[in-house]
């Protein structure tokens, strides 16, 4: 008998299928990968309403940016050990050629936009094919489930490693949604003063306390200690964070954007840019060296995200699943799809 892999096509906005059909194969250079669980974020919710922007996605597509699995077999030139390890893989299928990949800023590629779960299939399915190249291994025993969550850990990690956080400075997060949370985590690791997470719904404040922020305030809250901040992480994506996170950084402070705002966000005060002299980053996805950092955080146990799952479901319920995602229900953590 034949082996058959279902898969979870959005054909157009607000239509979708789940179909089954022949195991893929791996070419050359390629592992085939089964899927343990694949997270749902904003940007799967975008793409399913037709709200992303038409530059990065390509419809019928496969979603799936945030997952975990097991390499199944492995294609011509790949190493046949890989065979039955746990991984991870990075999403974006940076060409490795260009100056940017060469410089290690494989997140800024200048061969063109192409993403696991946008432009090519993702891992809304019980199998994905991935490039050998983009694999980050997992120890033998690491929790696949916690471990979808490790695509937004590298993400924040990008943030962290952009922030260039020191043992005894003051810290900010902003916003307590999956990124913020880890974020805390990341940071706390790094032992600062003062780790101050903000955001305006109370259950997220005391997981924050509970994964090492020493204090949470409320955005109102957060007015009377503008100006304090070695570091503020934004997080949020809110159309005002961008600017309040500028405003709570000290003078010659560091201000790390990681949120994906819409058109409409509240712009950045030039005038109280340059008389701060502040630094601004911003982070879109994540290079190479932030996975190896999330991975490394997450095998030593520095960073858990299992606590942020709230919801599993299969593969038949995604309809239901993606609902919950965005929905503004304050009970709602990460979703996961389990094939």
């Amino acid at each position: 008998m034949t082996a058959l892999s279902r898969s979870l096509t959005i054909e157009r906005p607000g239509s979708h299928r789940l179909t089954e059909g022949p195991l893929p194969e791996p070419g050359p250079g390629e592992v085939r990968v089964r899927v343990a669980a694949a997270g749902i974020c904003m940007s799967d919710r975008e793409v399913y309403d037709g709200h992303r922007d038409p530059a990065y996605v390509r419809y019928p597509v496969v979603p799936g940016h945030e997952w975990s699995g097991t390499v199944d077999a492995v294609g011509e030139g790949v190493d046949p050990a890989l065979t039955g390890r746990r991984t991870v893989a990075e999403g974006f299928r940076a060409c490795g050629r260009c100056e940017r990949c060469r410089y290690g800023e494989t997140s800024l590629c200048t061969a063109g936009y192409d993403e696991t779960g946008f432009t090519r299939p993702g891992a809304f399915a019980d199998h994905l094919v991935v490039p050998a190249r983009l694999l980050h291994p997992l120890a033998d025993d690491a929790d696949l489930r916690a471990a979808a969550l490790l695509e937004p850990a590298a993400v924040i990690a990008a943030a962290v490693r952009a922030g260039a956080p020191e043992p005894g400075e003051r810290i900010a997060v902003l916003g307590a949604g999956t990124l913020g949370l880890l974020a805390v985590q990341l940071l706390a690791a790094v032992s600062p003063a003062e780790l101050t997470v903000i955001d305006p719904r109370e259950g997220r404040a005391a997981q924050a306390l509970d994964f090492g922020a020493s204090e949470a305030r409320t955005p109102k809250e957060a007015e009377e200690v503008r100006g304090r901040y070695d570091l503020v992480v934004e997080t949020a994506g809110a159309p005002s964070t961008a600017a309040d996170a500028c405003l709570l950084a000290r003078r010659g402070g560091r201000v790390v954007l990681t949120g994906m705002f819409t058109p409409g966000a509240v712009g950045i005060d030039p005038v109280h840019l340059s008389l701060s002299q502040l630094t601004v980053r911003s982070v879109f996805g994540a290079p190479s060296a932030a996975w190896s950092y999330a991975v490394r955080a997450f095998t030593a146990g520095l960073l858990d995200p299992a606590p942020l799952i709230t919801h599993e479901f299969p593969l038949e319920r995604f309809a239901e699943a993606v609902a919950l995602v965005g929905s503004g229900d304050p009970e709602t953590g990460k979703v996961l799809l389990r094939p």
